[in-house]
């Protein structure tokens, strides 16, 4: 795969097409605009990716950005796509954000179906569609990612079929009796086999594709295998039908298990200044006790407040002591503008001050809640103070945290109790894995956790090592773009087969 690009027409050969660009705005001190690389998991997932191929990346720049020209910063060109207020509300917090995510995580929490939001997903995502094609070189890659963007691929093959396509599903694919409850789930499948590979965190996500696929649009599969009739029995104008037996194009959907730069993390943890911070929050805390951690997005998925039901039954139980455990919990602002997440936040806010006003002394608080996010050096060192790190996701497609937690404890200490309904417990096996929902099998294992002996923990922690450091995130993107090489190489042979048999004829 070529990194060149041809400047006189602005085009590359490896294109990355996201809901967000890998940027945000900031003022300088002067009061002069820049840019800055954002702090978001997929902008760190892929940024060895855009170092190594170089490329652009398309997206959208945030809020009051319009009229912002394609730029480089670091290498990478910047192609932004413009949302308007009323397209934020319908296409992102509106049929992504209160749609598809709740659909996609279980339907923890109600989706809602709104025309109007599906009409805007789809002018949306052939905007992206058009601005991936005209940044495209002849037969480039381009690789879309998560379920903003489902329509993106198959939109992309009309315009421009010489491409190679690939998308990634960052977030679960949910069992066919769900997914089934979309008034538009046939044209969602539709949209991703316009890609040449799809990409899941867990064999469980491709195998809902795959069954959704048959009972949607009657393909053929096989194994990780989908075939993609090019001839349709349909009359003009309409959909549905295919030739059995006909051409096909391969489709290949699978899991590729997303990761993080464990050596990155490692790295950070092993630096003077981030053991001296953990230390001082340790000390902070009174030295001596027990600090359980919890870190996520304000989300209903992520059993925050389950985690916060277990703890405080615990104290009430007086299975704990408040004067020798602590809870931390930091839960970044999300979706403040959708009212799902406005009710979320203030029901754990009342938790967290009725568990301190009932077990919290002077002091010392039982529960310390941080409603904002922290740079990534300060995350490190709270991974390092903690002797447990909690992680009780109700539904998640991979959890980075649990892996970040794993990378950062070259000390091999510390005890991860991870939700099997995140991906992460795939690998993770020597966590402690908890069902969320099962509050006194959570108090039980939180119990363990705390008095784990230390040889136990250092076992378990040795091995989760070595298989977060095994499956990084390069072995991710390589694995992935791999596939993508080898589907582009068989259309090429392809293409020249059909080229051969015509001379012949």
């Amino acid at each position: 795969m070529t990194s060149g690009t041809n400047q006189s027409e602005a085009r590359f050969d490896f294109v990355v097409v996201a809901n967000r660009l890998p940027v945000d705005r900031y003022t300088t001190a002067e009061g002069e605009p820049g840019w800055r690389t954002s702090p978001g998991g997929l902008v760190t997932a892929l940024t060895p990716v855009m170092e190594r191929l170089g490329g652009a990346w398309v997206g959208w720049a945030g809020a009051d950005t319009e009229g912002i020209s394609p730029f480089t910063h670091n290498g990478t060109r910047i192609v932004p796509v413009p949302l308007s207020a009323e397209e934020v509300e319908s296409y992102y917090e509106g049929f992504s954000n209160d749609t598809l995510w709740p659909l996609y995580h279980d339907v923890i929490a109600p989706p809602t179906y709104h025309r109007e939001w599906w009409d805007s997903y789809v002018k949306v995502n052939r905007r992206f569609a058009e601005a991936a094609a005209e940044t495209a070189n002849e037969r480039a890659t381009v690789w879309v990612h998560d379920y903003q963007l489902q329509l993106v691929p198959g939109m992309l093959r009309e315009l421009r079929p010489d491409l190679t396509i690939g998308f990634f599903n960052h977030i679960p694919f949910p069992a066919y009796g769900l997914f089934s409850q979309l008034p538009w789930r046939t044209q969602i499948i539709e949209g991703l086999l316009g890609a040449d590979v799809i990409g899941f965190q867990r064999v469980a996500d491709a195998s809902n594709f795959t069954r959704a696929v048959r009972r949607l649009v009657g393909y053929e599969t096989k194994g990780t295998s989908v075939y993609v009739p090019l001839e349709s029995d349909s009359a003009p104008g309409q959909t549905g039908g295919y030739r059995r037996g006909g051409p096909t194009r391969h489709v290949l959907a699978k899991h590729f298990p997303i990761s993080i730069d464990s050596a990155s993390f490692e790295a950070l943890a092993r630096t003077p200044e981030v053991q001296a911070r953990a230390a001082e929050i340790r000390s902070d805390l009174g030295g001596s006790g027990k600090i359980l951690f919890g870190v996520d997005r304000l989300d209903y998925t992520k059993g925050i407040r389950h985690r916060l039901k277990a703890y405080g039954e615990l104290l009430a139980d007086g299975r704990i002591d408040p004067a020798d455990v602590t809870l931390i919990q930091v839960a970044s602002p999300s979706r403040e503008r959708v009212e799902t997440y406005r009710q979320l936040r203030d029901e754990i806010e009342l938790t967290v001050g009725r568990i301190n006003g009932d077990f919290g002394q002077i002091g010392h608080s039982a529960v310390h809640y941080l409603h904002h996010g922290y740079p990534r050096e300060e995350m490190v060192a709270l991974y390092l103070a903690s002797d447990v790190m909690l992680v009780t996701a109700l539904r998640d497609g991979m959890n980075l945290v649990a892996k970040e937690y794993v990378a950062t404890r070259f000390d091999q200490d510390g005890v991860l109790v991870l939700s099997e309904f995140a991906g992460a417990s795939d690998d993770l096996t020597q966590a402690l894995l908890i069902n969320p929902h099962d509050i006194e099998g959570l108090k039980d294992t939180i119990m363990t956790a705390i008095n784990m002996p230390q040889p136990e923990r250092a076992k378990r922690m040795k091995s989760m090592r070595k298989k977060v450091r095994e499956n990084d995130v390069e072995r991710w993107s390589t694995a992935f773009l791999a596939e993508l090489e080898r589907s582009a190489a068989a259309r090429l042979d392809e293409a020249r087969g059909h080229r051969v048999g015509a001379e012949q004829q």
